[in-house]
């Protein structure tokens, strides 16, 4: 196999954190339109078709019979749970906000780690997750205010920790399937899923107007299925430590563009509590990298 050059690999990276950043920005423009439900179901129906090209373009391997339930409580957590918490606790923050509080998933793996799986937890590490956590309340302070925090914004948290529990599953599969055949049953189970929210959601494309469907498109194509191929192709030359690191530029990534198209002030106290989450959850990861677990 070809090693890519540091440019190629640079650029699909940059690609990606463009990508992911946009996601906050495409689910509070569709919900100019939508539901919740259908900006979910409307993403991941454009992801599925586009993975279906992808597939038949490149062939993918059949899953186990076995792994079948595993993939469906993948899709579950990664796909139907996450993006649904998350769409609706957006309606009540901002999408600069919303970036940060969803990058704070290794926070609660680590909860996970310690009272699901059982795992011994350092003092290093508890401490990282009372820092993030204080982040946490220090982004939605700055960005409601104490007075009017809405509680149904903290969903984008139960979205986080969604996403922390599809990670704990996720890698005990991941080694038994390419990232492609892996990316496109969960993308296609976890559509299915999402059908739920399917009654009113034709009648929705056809009056929404066709900014509002460009930019559901583009959440389809871009974050929900081209990220996660590039992602997968990353993953392939760099060692998973190294390739995270990019991932903490994304609220940065994400603040700018909330800035830019959406008009959004970005609270001096959003970016301090952001920077103390990525900071925390930098943390994390390096005492992992140097530790070895």
């Amino acid at each position: 196999m070809n090693t890519p050059s540091r440019l190629k690999l640079t650029l699909v990276i940059a690609g990606v954190i463009l990508c992911w950043a946009y996601s906050p920005i495409g689910v509070h423009l569709g919900l100019r339109s939508y539901s919740p439900g259908h900006v979910a179901l409307l993403r991941f129906l454009i992801a599925s078709l586009f993975m279906t090209g992808v597939a038949l373009a490149m062939g993918i391997g059949r899953p186990r019979l076995g792994d079948v339930p595993w993939l469906l409580v993948l899709s579950f957590f990664g796909v139907f749970l996450h993006h649904s918490s998350l769409n609706y606790g957006q309606q009540f923050v901002t999408a600069a906000a919303s970036s940060v509080l969803a990058q704070s998933a290794p926070l609660f793996s680590v909860l996970i780690a310690f009272f699901c799986l059982k795992e011994r937890v350092s003092f290093w590490r508890w401490s990282c997750v009372l820092l993030g956590l204080l982040g946490v309340m220090v982004v939605i302070w700055g960005d409601q205010g104490v007075g009017d925090i809405d509680p149904r914004g903290l969903l984008i948290l139960l979205a986080a920790v969604s996403w922390s529990l599809y990670f704990a599953i996720q890698k005990h599969y991941a080694h038994r399937y390419s990232p492609l055949t892996m990316a496109c049953y969960m993308v296609w189970a976890g559509t299915l899923m999402l059908c739920v929210n399917l009654p009113g959601l034709p009648a929705a494309v056809a009056q929404a107007p066709w900014a509002d469907n460009l930019a559901m498109l583009v959440l389809g194509i871009f974050p929900s299925a081209l990220a996660y191929l590039a992602w997968g192709y990353v993953l392939k030359h760099v060692e998973v430590s190294r390739a995270s690191v990019a991932m903490y530029l994304i609220p940065p990534v994400a603040m700018a563009l909330a800035a830019t198209l959406l008009g959004e002030h970005i609270a001096l106290q959003v970016v301090l509590g952001g920077g103390i989450v990525l900071a925390s959850v930098a943390a994390i990861s390096l005492e992992r990298r140097y530790t070895g677990c």
